[in-house]
């Protein structure tokens, strides 16, 4: 009997050391926790394994990568995904986490897009707008809109915008349907959720987005899935030339690394078993059914897999300029009320 026993332990401890972890920095009904149910329930299939998903939320959602860089990525079996607000984090906040130290499996290149109420005036404002670290983008696209190239963007911050501070995300929600917030933002699987049905019922449209980062290029492809223009291509219809300037910079660097790297997984340099969890991802993006059923909740976006994640992270480095860090740094800290601090050692 005893000999049993010590057996079945013997099984029990092999089955959960062959199993993975996958460090999700939120609750689990985070916008990143979803879409990580999603996908690792189609990724276990192609690689024979158990992924456990371990939420780890707190400290604004740093928590789980502060923990992975400091310890848990020396487990070969752990896994972490990253948010956008992450990379935001990275950028202005005194995290412990460096996606240098880190070696990507896979990115699915997303989108944001922003929503306004049907009566919004999107050429003068004003526009009331929930706070957030992760609007950070958004709002900096906005002020751009309505500033244009020749006017002080802090006058059109003065003037125009209302940025609403306390909100949660289901409370952002409800003002934007009842006309409290006349603009707002979302992820596309958020988007398709929570903006379309207002459009729908004819009482808001979509405004923009921000496109898709185009690694080769360092610009932003439009989104084959929305026919509205991204940023870039609505400003310059509404003012004739680009945008430029250290404050457009900011805008660039902060989307950029809240965008490209808004849901990615990562293990630590050097993993034994990088390569299996890369092809089995591959496997995954290959197969019709796994990608139907990651599409049906999420929309159709490509994926960086494997070293084209980490080309990725080599191009979203090259947008660190001491300007563009510098106006993002002062912007977050001056204007939206963040403790934002000046990282001079992303320069190097």
């Amino acid at each position: 009997m005893l000999k049993k026993i010590i057996i079945a332990m013997m099984l029990m401890t092999t089955t959960a050391l062959a199993e993975y972890n996958l460090i999700v920095p939120q609750k689990p009904s985070g916008g990143t926790s979803v879409w990580a149910q999603i996908v690792v329930k189609e990724w276990e299939k192609h690689l024979g394994e158990k992924i456990n998903l371990i939420y780890k939320p707190g400290a604004r959602d740093q928590l789980g990568p502060n923990e992975f860089q400091n310890k848990l990525r020396f487990n070969d079996k752990t896994i972490l995904v990253s948010h956008g607000g992450n990379g935001i984090s990275y950028l202005v906040e005194p995290v412990d986490y460096n996606y240098l130290d880190w070696e990507s499996i896979g990115q699915m290149n997303l989108n944001i897009i922003v929503g306004a109420k049907k009566e919004t005036d999107v050429l003068n404002g004003p526009i009331q707008f929930s706070a957030g670290s992760g609007m950070t983008p958004e709002i900096m696209a906005i002020v751009q809109l309505l500033t244009g190239p020749k006017k002080n963007y802090l006058d059109t911050w003065e003037y125009k915008i209302t940025w609403v501070k306390g909100m949660s995300g289901s409370e952002r929600r409800l003002a934007f349907r009842r006309g409290d917030l006349n603009a707002t933002r979302e992820n596309p699987a958020a988007y398709k959720k929570h903006v379309m049905p207002v459009i729908e019922q004819g009482d808001a449209f979509t405004w923009f987005h921000h496109g898709l980062l185009n690694v080769e290029t360092g610009k932003h492809d439009n989104d084959p899935n929305f026919e509205e223009p991204t940023f870039e291509a609505l400003y310059e219809e509404m003012w004739g030339v680009a945008p430029e300037g250290d404050f457009y910079d900011a805008y660039r660097l902060v989307k950029s690394w809240r965008d490209a790297l808004q849901k990615a997984f990562w293990v630590n340099k050097g993993n034994p078993n990088k390569d299996k969890l890369v092809e089995a991802l591959n496997k995954m993006i290959s197969d019709p059914e796994s990608v139907a059923a990651i599409e049906a909740k999420v929309g159709k976006y490509n994926w960086r897999v494997g070293s084209e994640g980490d080309k990725a992270v080599k191009t979203l480095k090259s947008f660190i300029t001491p300007g563009a860090l510098k106006t993002l740094t002062d912007f977050g800290k001056n204007q939206l009320g963040y403790n934002t601090v000046y990282k001079e050692q992303l320069l190097k």
